[in-house]
């Protein structure tokens, strides 16, 4: 394991180094949607987020999935993270002071983006801010109950909840029934609008049921998100109409992924959010490896290229959007709702 900011690329024996987007992302960005608990080292990860400006990192829990890992984990990762980030400066900067000619990939990005972040002040005293989804996961569906319902709701009651998710229907694995799915489903948009949080939605392969349960159960007014967009532009249409969210990840960079960069390319930018998945999804040429927050930075990079904004003024601006969007839909204040539940 590589205690630095770096990024590397297994290969078959070894691993190489892969510079970072260059020259360095303008300003902040956010990845609104990671599971933090099933990263093999969330602290080390927040703290590379820290060199590389991601600075709000959305993380997702079920609860039937022992929720309690990320609930009772994520001031421990955070803690752990701000006491670790001059280790994580001091090896970035020693490792790239002391980098062979031809360390880096010679097509896959260079050292100058790297070089950049090396020399940012290692008395950084701020990690990410971190805010959590909760929702029961339509793979899920099948373990519905009144109990498990009855955990949710406390669950949402916490203040570091701020979205109900991820929830909806998922028709290619169909892990619960389908039948099962669409009502949890709108169980869940029901909750959404009794809490007054955003939806952050899980759909593949059933977009048309899913839209069809929130035009009959309402879309709810704190938003709805669609997580990992899989859907060309003309599909997406009728949900960017009733004002959803897309939310884009390591996916925009594959090959087989025409479709979704159309949809990339036609969310409005107030609409547009950018994610990982982490630790799946992960962006090419990463693939196979495990992702995590931080590699936030190679799909906004390749984001702001897809939309024709080049580096400098263009692409801050559009990631400034993205960031701004994310933090307005996903880090409120507690709602009305959560003040009058939460247990403490």
């Amino acid at each position: 394991m590589f205690r630095d900011a770096l990024f590397y690329k297994k290969r078959r024996h070894d691993f190489r180094l892969v510079g970072s987007p260059t020259p360095v992302l303008e300003v902040p960005i956010a990845d609104s949607h990671a599971h933090l608990q099933m990263i093999s080292d969330p602290a080390l990860s927040l703290a590379r987020c820290a060199v590389h400006r991601v600075d709000f990192v959305v993380t997702v829990a079920d609860p039937s999935e022992r929720p309690e890992e990320t609930y009772d984990g994520l001031d421990t990762w955070r803690a752990e993270a701000l006491r670790i980030l001059p280790e994580v400066f001091k090896a970035t900067r020693s490792h790239l002071q002391n980098l062979p000619t031809g360390a880096v990939a010679p097509d896959e990005g260079g050292a100058p983006g790297d070089e950049a972040l090396s020399f940012r002040c290692p008395c950084t005293t701020q990690v990410p801010e971190v805010r959590i989804a909760c929702g029961l996961h339509p793979h899920n569906a099948k373990e519905w109950s009144p109990d498990l319902e009855q955990r949710l709701r406390s669950l949402l009651a916490d203040p570091r909840t701020s979205v109900l998710g991820e929830v909806g229907l998922d028709y290619h694995y169909d892990l619960s029934p389908r039948d099962q799915q669409r009502d949890v489903f709108r169980r869940q948009v029901a909750l959404a609008h009794e809490c007054g949080l955003p939806l952050m939605l899980h759909i593949r392969d059933a977009h048309d049921d899913a839209f069809q349960i929130l035009e009959e159960e309402g879309w709810p007014t704190a938003g709805v998100e669609l997580h990992c967009c899989s859907i060309g532009a003309e599909e997406l249409k009728p949900w960017l109409d009733r004002g959803a969210y897309a939310a884009f990840g390591g996916a925009i960079t594959f090959k087989s992924s025409d479709a979704i960069r159309t949809s990339a390319v036609a969310t409005p930018e107030d609409r547009l959010l950018l994610e990982t998945d982490s630790p799946y999804m992960t962006p090419v040429p990463f693939r196979g490896q495990e992702c995590g927050p931080e590699h936030t930075v190679f799909t906004a990079a390749h984001l702001a290229q897809l939309r024709g904004c080049e580096p400098g003024e263009g692409r801050a601006a559009l990631l400034a959007a993205t960031y701004r969007t994310t933090r307005e839909l996903f880090d409120r204040t507690p709602t009305g709702w959560q003040q009058s539940n939460f247990a403490g």
